[in-house]
């Protein structure tokens, strides 16, 4: 499904930083989503590479890698949680439980963002999620991890 215009509007971050271009699956039981990312060599950090056709490939960096955990938790709150963040709910990351690099994503073929809410802890105004990622390229799994967020709920007085 294209990306709804709510949805954008309600991220914390502008467009430019969200960068997935499609939500291809939301399975509410399972509590897993499923989005695609576009790979081209203009991305944030992509562009910026020195690169080397053999020691440096221009590739999608992996610090961009775990931003997109960051997007993909949003996409999980939104849709499956229900939390909007003009209803005050924003979320961290809390904890890189494990993380691996298993090859690199080079410009071309888009991504394929998965995120599989393994646990939900609520409390009052908060939810711990541990989430478990998978980004592929293809067929090739190219990032997986597990990964601890907290989303809160924080009212305009709390915030300042």
């Amino acid at each position: 499904m294209p990306l709804d215009p709510a949805f954008v509007d309600d991220c914390p971050y502008g467009p430019e930083a969200l960068l997935i271009d499609e939500i291809v699956e939301v399975d509410l039981a399972a509590g897993r989503v499923v989005a695609s990312m576009p790979s081209h060599e203009d991305l944030p950090l992509t562009r910026s590479q020195k690169v080397h056709p053999t020691r440096h490939p221009r590739h999608v960096n992996g610090g961009l890698m775990v931003h997109m955990t960051g997007m993909l938790g949003f996409v999980h709150a939104y849709h499956v949680l229900g939390l909007r963040h003009r209803d005050g709910w924003i979320g961290y990351g809390a904890r890189i439980h494990e993380a691996r690099f298993l090859a690199l994503a080079k410009p071309g073929t888009p991504l394929t963002l998965m995120a599989q809410a393994l646990r939900n802890r609520r409390m009052k105004d908060s939810i711990l999620t541990r989430y478990r990622f998978e980004f592929r390229q293809g067929d090739t799994l190219v990032y997986e991890s597990e990964q601890t967020a907290m989303w809160m709920r924080v009212s305009d007085e709390e915030a300042g």
